[in-house]
Formats: structure tokens, C-alpha cells, sequence
């Protein structure tokens, strides 16, 4: 393993289940130091009704604010066409849109079924194609669902074969409420790549049961080398009980690191970050790296 990406999800993924609702300013800020950490992709904020996730109520003045400098990429969520035409006219150089794996969790997340949410893939896919954008697709609860139970992977095989139709930049699986273990992690990549051996892929981890990091470096053996992190190891999703924290950018990094896998991130700027958004939150972060040191302990 040479290297891989890490997609930093802190800006959306991160802040939308937080209880402080964040000036724009701090969260252009928490961008502006991720950038300096060495990101360079990122999902900078979500479209969505601004009722339901208040947390991201402010979506376009924050793409209106991020720096834009070369080699960095914003992902902007969408979960409907309307959420499309906002991030469009917001300037995102990407979307990423979520279907969720089980029926259930999906009305509760957005209002339909797991079918009516691939037809909105669909049409998302090919009117961001038109407009010069790329599209990825997240299948969320890949894993477990928090009120309907297991998934099978033939569901979770079954949601992606629909949506390769549609040409996606990248699919990811996503363990949304943190209840996978690296068995499945195989089971699921082998799956997908059964449909199209070529097709990116990316994975979403969450550390609720302490396995998301062994759900990561079991994604890397099977060949994903892309992995979605927040700074801080903040988080969660706002419609599945008890979902805590995504893995955390910095920890993550410090694992990579040590296994000789390259991140092109700085630690300590990382590690700093994440201490600093947890002040901003008032919170103590799952990141545990902000708490002691990188070992050997690092030189500038």
C-alpha cells in the first residue's frame, strides 16, 4: 500500500449532529485549517431543509467564504434536486448524494423509499453530468440498520448495481450508525467489485462500537483507498439514535502513517485542529491524539 485519500467530512458529516450551532466564520476557519493540515478534498457543507439540519442552515454563505486554491476539491451533499440547484449555484465542484440501504431509515432521513431515493439518484447523476459535475453515491447503513436490524450484503450489492447505471464518480459504503466489522468490510467491497472491478470506491466508518478503525485498515487490504474522516472524530448522523462520532482525521492519520501509508497530511496541524473545533463546541472530541503526542514525537 503507497498511499491513499482522505476525504475530510468534518465541515458536514461532522457538525450536523452537534448541539452548538457554529458562526459561519468558525466554520470557514475549521475548513481553512483542514486545508493547512494538507486536505484536499472535502465535503464542505450539506443542502438540505434547513428545519431538519440546522447545523447546515448556512450552506451557500460557506461556500461563498472557503478558500479556493488549487488541487482542492468541495463536496456539497444533496439529497434532492433542490439541494442540486443550490449547491450548483453555490460553486461545489462536487456532489455527493445518499441512499440509504434499508427502507425504514430512509423515510426517516429523507422522506422515501430506498427506491425512490435511486430514481433521485438518477436524476442527479445526469443533471450534474450536464452541468460539468461529478456525482458519487453513498450507501448508507451498509451495515446495520438501526431500526430494521442487519443487511444483507445482496441489498447493499442489489442498491449499487442500480446505481452504477448512472456512471458515479466514486460509490461508497458508509457504516452509518458504527455497528461493522471487518469481515463485512471484505464482504462488501468483494461484493461491489463483482459488479464493476474499475468502479472508485470510498469508505465511511464510525466509531461508535470502537471498530472503525479496524473497519478502515480492513477497507485498505481490500483494495478502497479512500477513506472518509472528521477532525476531531465529531459527528454523526442526526436521524439514527445513538450514532456517535465519525474516525478521527488525525488518528486515522497517525495508523496510516505508522503502517507506512502515505497521507500527505500534516499530524500535529491535524491533531491541533481537532482540539481547537472541540473548544469551539465546548465538547472533549473522541480524538484521542489531541490528547497526548505523535510518537516518534514530531520534529519541524
Amino acid at each position: 500500500m503507497t498511499g491513499v485519500e482522505i476525504v475530510e467530512v468534518g465541515p458536514r458529516d461532522g457538525l450536523q449532529n452537534e448541539k452548538v450551532l457554529l458562526p459561519t466564520e468558525v466554520k470557514v476557519d475549521y475548513i481553512t485549517r483542514a486545508l493547512d493540515a494538507g486536505i484536499r478534498r472535502m465535503e464542505a457543507t450539506a443542502f438540505v431543509h434547513p428545519g431538519r439540519v440546522p447545523q447546515m442552515a448556512d450552506a451557500e454563505a460557506v461556500m461563498a467564504a472557503v478558500p479556493r486554491r488549487d488541487g482542492v476539491t468541495y463536496i456539497g451533499l444533496v439529497l434532492n434536486r433542490r439541494g442540486l440547484e443550490r449547491a450548483l449555484n453555490a460553486g461545489v465542484d462536487e456532489v455527493n448524494v445518499v441512499v440509504v440501504a434499508s427502507d425504514e431509515f430512509s423515510r426517516r432521513n429523507q422522506g422515501t423509499s430506498t427506491e425512490e431515493a435511486l430514481d433521485v439518484w438518477h436524476d442527479i447523476a445526469e443533471t450534474a453530468a450536464a452541468h460539468r459535475k461529478q456525482a458519487s453515491l453513498t450507501i448508507a447503513a451498509a451495515f446495520g440498520c438501526p431500526f430494521t436490524g442487519e443487511v444483507p450484503v445482496s441489498r447493499v450489492q442489489a442498491i449499487a448495481a442500480s446505481a452504477l447505471r448512472s456512471r458515479p464518480r466514486e460509490i461508497a459504503i458508509a457504516d452509518t450508525i458504527g455497528v461493522g466489522v471487518p469481515t463485512q468490510v471484505r464482504a462488501l467491497v468483494a461484493a461491489l467489485r463483482e459488479l464493476d472491478a474499475d468502479v472508485p470506491l470510498r469508505a465511511h466508518f464510525h466509531n461508535t462500537r470502537n471498530t472503525g478503525y479496524a473497519n478502515a485498515v480492513a477497507a485498505l487490504e481490500a483494495g478502497v483507498r479512500t477513506l472518509d474522516a472528521s477532525i476531531g472524530g465529531i459527528g454523526g448522523c442526526p436521524f439514527a439514535p445513538a450514532a456517535t462520532g465519525n474516525i478521527a482525521t488525525e488518528d486515522l492519520t497517525y495508523l496510516l502513517q505508522g503502517m507506512g501509508v502515505h497521507t500527505g497530511l500534516d499530524l500535529p496541524a491535524l491533531a491541533g485542529t481537532g482540539t481547537w473545533i472541540g473548544e469551539r463546541l465546548g465538547i472533549a472530541t473522541p480524538a484521542l491524539l489531541g490528547r497526548t503526542a505523535t510518537f516518534p514525537p514530531a520534529t519541524r
